[in-house]
């Protein structure tokens, strides 16, 4: 029963510890279990959330705990937790894809917004007037500025922030990079708003602030073309 006590804490934590206006520890042992059920109650709301019924989980907490007999065997319960994180985390990806996908149909609708064939978005921010401005090639080495956000506004990556100019292949980036710099010229800068596809796509960047299904926002400022 060892390992259906350790599914149901990690996954859970007991409302009667929560529930106290005020607890005495005691000693070592007191503060780490107050400890523990501190770490439980984050991992509650990590794993279930609102799906979390405290009644069904202290039958089953305490019929482990007491080893009387409980409605699943230990290999039954460790697969249906596994199968209602797979679900949950099935239906939270669908859910942020959608909400990505509302922001990118709203704003390709606001006035200066311009949606390439790929969909790609991207707005003027600064147009030059420099007639000897020109504009990169994908095979050229560009130096650019930029600040890139998610479309809550979470800062993810920012050469401004560094206050360091950054240079690269225009054919070592992501797709949203490589075909919206080749729109711009030497000292404009562009506003990009980049679907996941021309993005990361379903693979998570940046420690995980990038989200699978991710749009990003990157201001960009173009400086220098070099060709190759």
């Amino acid at each position: 029963m060892k390992k259906l006590i350790v599914l149901a804490v990690v996954a859970m934590f007991t409302t009667s510890l929560i529930a106290q206006t005020q607890v005495v520890l005691k000693n070592a042992v007191d503060s780490a279990n107050y400890a523990y059920g501190m770490v439980m109650a984050a991992n509650v709301k990590r794993q279930m959330g609102k799906d979390f019924n405290p009644a069904l989980y202290e039958a089953a907490f305490k019929a482990a705990l007491d080893e009387k007999p409980t409605v699943f065997q230990v290999d039954n319960a460790n697969k249906i937790f596994s199968d209602y994180n797979r679900s949950a985390q099935t239906k939270a990806l669908q859910a942020y894809k959608a909400d990505q996908k509302k922001f990118l149909d709203s704003n390709k609708t606001r006035s200066g917004v311009v949606t390439t064939a790929s969909g790609l978005q991207y707005e003027v921010l600064q147009k030059t007037t420099d007639q000897a401005a020109v504009s990169p090639k994908a095979t050229d080495k560009v130096e650019v500025h930029y600040h890139g956000t998610l479309i809550d506004g979470t800062v993810f990556d920012s050469s401004v922030n560094r206050g360091e100019k950054i240079s690269f292949g225009l054919n070592q980036v992501i797709r949203g990079w490589t075909e919206g710099l080749q729109r711009m010229k030497t000292g404009e800068k562009f506003r990009f708003f980049i679907p996941a596809e021309l993005a990361y796509g379903d693979n998570p960047r940046a420690g995980g602030v990038i989200k699978p299904g991710a749009a990003l926002i990157f201001d960009v400022e173009l400086f220098r073309v070099n060709p190759n």
